[in-house]
């Protein structure tokens, strides 16, 4: 009787530890699978409707496809005063950005995340940073004529006097990047 109950034991911690590994793994091939290539900051910027300024730099994008909805990413960095004046028409009449009080723990990852562009997620930050967002009819913005999908938006002074802008849009499915050249 004892050799089954230790046999059944070991069959069952087995059980567990590949039952583990397999939804570690799953994990992690769900957060890398479905990016697509060819989705510049360029590209991304036309598809989501909002212009990126002229001064910008470090410009990096990423769109990745889901099963509901799509994700595109687009980030770039300003000096801070640039930053601000490009995100005050951003901004719905009589809401603000706010401070990230309540920010996610260090190993957060969304399912479409920064990281995939070698950035830090913004919700994990907290000094410097603010967040907000907009939609098409919440904001009149030469910055966002054309905007077409709500965008949630991180702003971060990542060092004294330059910010960086996370915006993340969810798109209706079915846009094709460019081929990655």
């Amino acid at each position: 009787m004892a050799a089954t109950v230790g046999a059944a034991a070991v069959a069952v911690g087995a059980f567990c530890l590949l039952a583990a590994t397999w939804l570690s793994d799953s994990a992690t091939k769900a957060k890398d699978c479905c990016w697509e290539a060819g989705a510049t900051p360029a590209w991304m910027s036309d598809q989501i409707g909002l212009r990126i300024p002229a001064k910008a730099t470090d410009r990096r994008a990423g769109y990745k496809v889901g099963e509901r909805y799509d994700t595109g990413l687009l980030s770039f960095t300003l000096p801070t005063p640039d930053a601000k004046a490009y995100l005050a028409p951003l901004t719905p009449t009589g809401a603000r950005m706010i401070p990230n009080l309540e920010p996610e723990p260090a190993d957060y990852r969304p399912a479409a995340g920064f990281t995939h562009l070698g950035l830090p997620e913004p919700e994990t930050l907290v000094t410097g940073t603010l967040m907000g967002g907009f939609c098409p009819d919440t904001v009149r913005s030469p910055d966002a004529e054309h905007l077409a999908y709500c965008v949630q938006v991180f702003s971060h002074e990542h060092t004294p006097g330059t910010t960086r802008l996370y915006l993340r849009s969810t798109i209706e499915p079915g846009l094709t990047p460019p081929p990655a050249s």
